[in-house]
């Protein structure tokens, strides 16, 4: 059974809740975004499932731990991959999903921590 024909739920990290079961055809991993049913989550983590079925572990089911997000306005590319804010700042997480730890909901704009990273 390929893992493209799975049921992949989709699981609100903070509360744990359950927003439901999908087919997807693609391998969401963490960092990637997630549009469902109208919103876009972040994906935090992938969980695999197996079951025992016949003397041999096949996967069953794949979890997405994800968080609301919105794609964010701001990103920098670093070595190659982008990530959230302003990345010449010195609190700058360099994150695909976290932009830093003093103001992580932005924007880096005018953001009074504001501090050059040094070279």
């Amino acid at each position: 059974m390929e893992s493209d024909s799975l049921p992949t739920e989709i699981i609100l990290s903070k509360s744990a809740r359950s927003l439901g079961k999908v087919r997807i055809d693609w391998h969401p991993q963490p960092g990637h975004y997630l549009e469902y049913k109208g919103k876009t989550y972040a994906v935090l983590e992938r969980r695999h499932r197996y079951q025992f079925k016949f003397g041999r572990y096949r996967l069953h089911k794949i979890s997405l731990y994800v968080q609301c997000a919105r794609r964010p306005d701001e990103k920098s590319l670093v070595d190659g991959r982008w990530v959230v804010g302003d990345a010449n700042c010195n609190y700058n997480a360099r994150s695909e999903l976290f932009r830093c730890a003093v103001n992580p909901e932005g924007p880096c704009q005018g953001c009074r921590y504001y501090q050059p990273r040094p070279e």
